[in-house]
């Protein structure tokens, strides 16, 4: 499915084998600026590896073509994962060389990152070791990591699935504002209301393959193809 913006990411005959095993099939997707895309699909469907395809992060057969923007350069990405990586070291430092990693100067770093922190309500435990947060505040850092860089490409990897409700519509909240601010959003969930909440497309995946890629309402409001349908009525049961 085309949307109205620019095309960031295109995949055309894309395809990933892992491990002696082919974990996604000749893919032909575009990602749009604005997009706000859930994936779904069942356990092994692919989705994972698709955002990291999309990411750059696998070798693939095909093409993966990247839009570059004036400065010649890609557009900035960041990727958030159901549970993400933490050093053994305070909120504020974990923080401090994720910038750096980014390859901000030094001198910028410490005003983004309490920019960051304050953004994501983390900015009192700047001092704290970072393993010893709970799971919501833990993936509220690494949503603090991703926001510090200004990423044009969010690509997040189950962002809730280990979280409890609170924390759950804490971390769909900052998601959303992040969205709204023009941030473009990939992310894989097998949570079909977050979907509804967050998503102006949903695309389905069987088997490596897309089987369905449609705006929200019509994923949810028009017929599905019958392997679609089903996973639908079984996630909603």
């Amino acid at each position: 499915m085309r949307t109205e913006g620019r095309i960031l990411i295109g995949l055309h005959g894309a395809g990933v084998r892992l491990g002696g095993r082919t974990i996604l099939r000749e893919l032909d997707f575009e990602v749009c600026g604005g997009d706000r895309i859930a994936l779904v699909g069942a356990n092994g469907s692919g989705k994972t590896t698709l955002l990291r395809l999309l990411h750059g992060q696998v070798a693939h057969s095909g093409e993966r073509r990247v839009a570059t923007r004036v400065d010649g350069c890609p557009p900035r990405q960041a990727m958030v994962f159901q549970r993400p990586f933490l050093l053994r070291l305070s909120v504020w430092r974990n923080l401090q060389l994720a910038l750096w990693l980014a390859g901000v100067p030094s001198s910028e770093r410490p005003a983004l990152a309490e920019q960051a922190l304050r953004r994501v309500r983390l900015l009192e435990h700047r001092n704290r070791p970072a393993r010893v947060l709970s799971g919501g505040q833990q993936q509220r850092l690494a949503l603090a990591r991703a926001w510090a860089v200004r990423p044009e490409l969010l690509f997040l990897d189950e962002p809730t699935a280990s979280l409890d409700p609170t924390a759950k519509r804490d971390v769909e909240a900052l998601i959303d504002e992040f969205a709204r601010e023009g941030m473009t959003v990939v992310m894989s969930t097998h949570n079909l209301g977050q979907a509804k909440r967050l998503a102006t497309r949903v695309v389905y995946l069987e088997e490596g393959r897309i089987v369905v890629d449609r705006p929200t309402a019509a994923f949810f409001g028009e017929p599905l193809p019958e392997p679609a349908a089903q996973f639908v009525s079984g996630e909603q049961t």
